[in-house]
């Protein structure tokens, strides 16, 4: 029996700079959720569409495929692409009230002022294995270290240009203390930028640029957390992260996570009333598995019932090689529950210590004055110098060459460690990211001691850290054992392959 496809008028706007596929995705989004389009429904084929449209077929393409993989639709071959019939009942709604700039502030949704001083801190003294951490993750770049970006790629000639322009320029807004909130132009290619790529609807005053992904969490803690408060805090999740949070006072809740991401339903049994959730949906950091979009929903619907703050860390999502990025779980926000923290240390450089927080609009008041407290700005100089070269395409140019390049090399240091480990190393790719992590198989005596081994390779120079450290209780005997390894900067197949000999050396001691 043949489904019938449901009658669905799609328009789109020429006019708007929204481009047509991210337009079409979004009418299908808004059929679904007022129920115009319900699960099980047939939609439009591609060609039948893209007629419609009067586009190019790969247009239609291109807005199917990434609402695919955003789990709205499902495609069957021959049979056609219909709405996915799993998808959460919270999806098939309208959303409630006002839009977020006519929502009143709600109990919970601002702290008390600035988190504990650091005579509160629980930190004490780094561990070793943070300090090892540290080592592996800054100063001097080293092979395979995770996170780096391909800094032999930067196009540092048209970077040092922009730089030695504003410089030259003698304004003194260059040399003067910057402004605590960031400097206008960024803020508004950022907004700009965000709207297009990752689907997050913003305005510059939402925009807030910081030093680094550390002063983000800083400011965003120092705004809106209390004293103790709880968080939900992915297991395994980023490290950097962890020992600050730990270092603030914030109480961490370790929340499972499985190939589809964070398990909301886990962390609501562990603490339904956390204040906080810090995840990161789009490449999850280490495992690189994608949020589902069920698990999406179902986050945003515990923080808006919790009075709750998601933290979402986009920190590599415009590197995907399969298919477009996916949208970013701030899009989705109804409930002005979000707080979007992206950086420009992996789609530039890390030494540019730039990076930046969307915040709720309901706080960003509240953020303003902590920002202006805080008086930490990131130089003006170099600030002004990324929005050029966003302004002048250098920008999306440079993303584009280096989606290409990363594919390339991730596949050469694949291709090398299958050669050298074997059996002895699970390869699980994810779609995207500039990092990844492999599995050491248990072997007859039991678990590999990863920890072991990536100490032995960091004495040879390589760079890469041990999976169980990223879990909250890494010594625990079912603890995954494995490696956490960058490939951004191998430059050919014959450095893959040294680098795959040295590290498997590391494995037999």
């Amino acid at each position: 029996m043949t489904l019938p496809t449901p009658t669905l008028i799609i328009e789109i706007d020429r006019q708007q700079p929204l481009p047509i596929y991210l337009q079409i995705c979004e009418r299908f989004r808004t059929a679904i959720a007022s129920g115009h389009l319900r699960p099980g429904d047939r939609v439009p084929a591609l060609r039948g569409l893209a007629m419609q449209l009067s586009t190019a077929r790969g247009t239609v393409e291109l807005a199917y495929s990434i609402l695919v993989d955003e789990g709205y639709l499902q495609m069957r071959g021959a049979a056609g692409t219909f709405v996915s019939p799993t998808l959460p009942a919270s999806v098939m709604r309208s959303p409630r009230g006002q839009g977020p700039q006519d929502r009143q502030a709600q109990p919970g949704d601002e702290g008390t002022g600035p988190l504990n001083s650091p005579d509160a801190s629980r930190g004490g003294q780094p561990a070793p294995r943070q300090l090892a951490i540290a080592v592996a993750m800054s100063g001097e770049p080293r092979p395979l270290q995770p996170g780096l970006p391909a800094l032999d790629a930067f196009p540092s000639k048209v970077w040092d240009r922009l730089v030695a322009q504003r410089a030259r320029s003698g304004g003194r807004a260059m040399l003067a203390y910057p402004d605590p909130a960031g400097y206008r132009p960024l803020r508004e290619h950022i907004a700009t930028y965000l709207g297009l790529s990752r689907g997050v609807t913003c305005v510059p005053e939402q925009v807030f640029i910081t030093g680094g992904y550390r002063a983000t969490l800083e400011l965003v803690l120092r705004s809106l957390a209390r004293p103790n408060d709880r968080m939900w805090f992915e297991d395994p999740g980023y490290l950097l992260a962890r020992g600050f949070l730990v270092e603030t006072g914030v109480q961490l809740v370790p929340v499972p996570v499985d190939g589809e991401g964070i398990d909301i339903e886990r962390g609501t049994r562990l603490d339904p009333e956390a204040r906080f959730a810090l995840v990161t949906p789009s490449h999850q950091s280490p495992l690189g598995h994608t949020l589902s979009l069920a698990r999406r929903i179902a986050l945003l619907d515990w923080a808006e019932k919790a009075s709750a703050w998601i933290i979402e860390d986009d920190y590599d999502s415009e590197f995907r090689y399969a298919g477009r990025p996916l949208p970013a779980l701030k899009s989705l926000d109804r409930r002005d529950r979000v707080i979007y923290c992206g950086t420009f240390s992996k789609v530039m450089f890390p030494g540019l210590r730039l990076a930046y927080a969307v915040v709720p609009e309901r706080a960003v008041e509240r953020v303003a004055r902590v920002a202006h407290s805080m008086n930490a700005g990131s130089p003006t100089l170099l600030q002004a110098a990324a929005a050029d070269f966003i302004r002048h395409g250098h920008f999306a140019r440079h993303l584009k060459r280096m989606r290409a390049l990363y594919a390339e090399r991730r596949m050469l240091i694949v291709h090398a460690l299958e050669q050298a480990f074997g059996e002895r190393l699970i390869v699980d790719l994810p779609p995207g990211g500039i990092q990844f992590a492999v599995q050491l198989p248990e072997g007859p005596d039991g678990p590999a001691d990863d920890v072991a081994v990536a100490a032995r390779a960091r004495e040879l120079g390589l760079a890469v850290l041990p999976l169980s450290i990223w879990y909250a209780n890494g010594r625990a005997p079912r603890t995954p054992r494995g490696l956490v390894i960058g490939f951004a900067n191998i430059a050919d197949a014959g450095e893959a392959g040294r680098l795959a000999r040295t590290l498997r050396a590391c494995l037999d001691g």
